[in-house]
């Protein structure tokens, strides 16, 4: 199933660790948000291929926004 990956805070995206098309494991950060001095990963809970990132560097995220997308690998 796509996982939708959002927000769970107002945070400034500080660094997008991967790129659309690459592939993660489950646990992987896919960026790291800058909140009150400290770096919080975001991560993947399920391993796959990346199919968007919604976010750059320096944005803004309110909670609930949209960072990126997770597409399964295909079983087969």
């Amino acid at each position: 199933m796509t996982e939708e990956v959002r927000a769970e805070m107002v945070a400034n995206v500080w660094k997008v660790v991967v790129g659309e098309g690459d592939a993660v494991a489950a646990g992987d950060a896919l960026v790291i948000l800058d909140s009150m001095k400290m770096e919080i990963p975001v991560i993947s809970e399920d391993g796959g291929t990346v199919a968007r990132i919604a976010v750059s560097e320096g944005d803004v995220v309110q909670d609930g926004d949209l960072i990126a997308v997770v597409e399964p690998v295909a079983a087969g």
